[in-house]
């Protein structure tokens, strides 16, 4: 028998103070709710009701399993309000994963912004440019620079992703201006250490219009200061100690202060998608299905470099 609905039918016949009221707020029978109580007794090895024809009685074992009982189905019913609660409106945390720049720069001010609207809703925001997987590590929704590989998560596109190719003016001034990759190979480049060292920075190679739409090449760069952070490598290169391949939402602003040249613009690396990614599930629930929109109607339309 259903032990939960058996805790019911005995809290009722307590409070209704017969079994026959209780069986009928139940829809069933006396003998069925009859067999409910025995049954808890049964489990319990307890007499839990002292009966005679006319009236019943709780035995002291049976007044404190009612106390219990009562605590347990008002938690239970508490839960599922709270459950309920959940699927109505938008309120809860939100788990959220994305690279470090990403997030930093354009997708925490959206937060910032979505909380203010969704005041019920929370949010953690774990930024790390080294991917995990998202079930596993209980993300609701990630944000991946690239082409999504996990075709069991729904994907939504949000914008892309352009990388630059920088210098301090003060560093050009001291070691000339690069016209191609292979002249890389003289410079000192801010190496990132979560790219690959076999493989190095993956440029075009100068066919397309200025955006790496062309064909692209590997040049393992000739680095003494890498870093696992693009803040950084920012800074070494503001520093003028030399060439930065990074996100242009990073360097955007010091590029337009003068602090940072953009060069070898016709071999920057082709612009990458920006995609949210989280679990299909035909229950999302309003705090994850509200943020995509939200985050999806705040990107629309801007321009395409990240």
């Amino acid at each position: 028998m259903d032990r939960l609905l058996s805790m019911e039918i005995f809290v009722a016949v307590v409070e209704l103070g017969s079994l026959t009221a209780a069986a009928a707020r139940h829809e069933m029978s006396a003998a069925m709710a009859a067999k409910h109580i025995k049954g808890l007794e049964a489990r319990l090895g307890l007499r839990l009701m002292n009966r005679t024809t006319r009236r019943q009685s709780l035995t002291e074992a049976g007044q404190a399993y009612y106390t219990r009982c009562k605590t347990i189905l008002a938690d239970i019913r508490e839960a599922e309000q709270g459950a309920e609660a959940l699927r109505v409106a938008p309120r809860g945390t939100l788990r959220i994963t994305s690279t470090v720049s990403f997030g930093s720069f354009a997708l925490a001010p959206a937060i910032a912004d979505y909380l203010d609207r969704y005041p019920d809703v929370s949010v953690e925001l774990a930024l790390s440019d080294v991917v995990e997987d998202l079930v596993a590590s209980r993300y609701d929704l990630a944000v991946r620079i690239g082409e999504p590989r996990d075709s069991s998560l729904v994907a939504r596109r949000i914008g892309s992703y352009q990388m630059i190719i920088c210098a301090a003016p003060t560093y050009l001034a001291r070691h000339g201006t690069p016209e191609t990759p292979a002249d890389l190979a003289r410079h000192q480049c801010l190496d990132f250490s979560h790219w690959s060292r076999r493989t190095g920075w993956r440029l075009g190679e100068g066919e397309g219009d200025g955006d790496g739409e062309g064909a692209q090449a590997d040049y393992p760069p000739a680095s003494r200061f890498i870093a696992n952070n693009g803040q950084a490598l920012r800074q070494a290169a503001l520093a003028g100690f030399g060439i930065v391949l990074q996100p242009e939402l990073l360097l955007a602003e010091d590029v337009r202060a003068g602090r940072l040249a953009p060069i070898l613009r016709p071999y920057w690396p082709a612009a990458r998608p920006v995609t949210l990614l989280y679990p299909k599930d035909r229950q999302a629930l309003p705090k994850l299905t509200t943020f995509v929109d939200f985050v999806v109607a705040r990107f629309a339309g801007k321009a395409g470099r990240g």
